[in-house]
């Protein structure tokens, strides 16, 4: 199944970019193209694609909004958007995954992390930037806040829930998780998905927190 994409940014150079590396993939082809958030949200209502990939700074409607507006909880037809976005920000990533956001990138990543974004927003799962998920866990370990113990979980954390919670919290990705661990990707995604339900948390991001603020990730 070929997996269509539609592009928001208001640099013209940078739509065509990333269309570029989309369309290189055999399983992937962009069909629009918009240059602010307005205009994106109205072509994937009409055009209903399968992932967005959205800036964040736009005119007008910006990239939080329509991610809202395109994939927030309140929506009965959400679509999956992935927010990709110079600014390494706790507001835009917050505000994102708020938002409904199956995945935030930087514009810094690889070709290879944003097709494997696009592919797994696409196939419903998530996946959020290790450069973040590492900045986030930087800053807990510079502002500890020993008040804050993380809620345990009802039912204990498998040992191989373990091991795949120690790698999304190193920033791993499912493909390198599965590649390290020898299992296929689907069943990475069933360990991950059974963690979120677990541990009661959202996203990547909060997954890696948990780790920390569980002593996980100690030496």
């Amino acid at each position: 199944m070929t997996i269509r994409v539609l592009i928001a940014d208001d640099q013209e150079m940078v739509r065509t970019g990333l269309r570029m590396m989309l369309d290189a993939q055999p399983d992937i082809e962009v069909i629009a193209e918009a240059a602010d958030g307005a205009e994106a949200v109205a072509m994937a209502r009409a055009q209903r694609p399968d992932v967005c990939l959205l800036d964040i700074r736009m005119p007008g409607v910006d990239g939080i909004e329509a991610t809202r507006q395109l994939a927030g909880p309140d929506r009965p037809d959400p679509l999956a958007v992935v927010v990709i976005t110079t600014f390494d920000i706790d507001e835009y990533i917050h505000g994102a995954l708020r938002a409904g956001a199956k995945g935030f990138l930087l514009k810094d990543a690889t070709a290879a992390l944003v097709v494997e974004a696009v592919r797994a927003a696409a196939d419903g799962d998530a996946l959020i930037s290790p450069a973040v998920t590492a900045r986030f866990l930087d800053r807990l370990a510079a502002e500890p806040d020993p008040t804050h113990a993380p809620v345990q979980p009802t039912n204990p954390l498998t040992g191989k829930e373990e091991e795949v919670l120690i790698a999304v919290a190193g920033g791993s990705t499912n493909a390198e998780i599965a590649e390290e661990l020898f299992v296929s990707i689907s069943t990475v995604k069933s360990h991950v998905n059974s963690l979120l339900t677990k541990l009661g948390v959202r996203n990547r991001v909060e997954l890696a927190i948990w780790a920390h603020q569980s002593g996980r990730l100690d030496p």
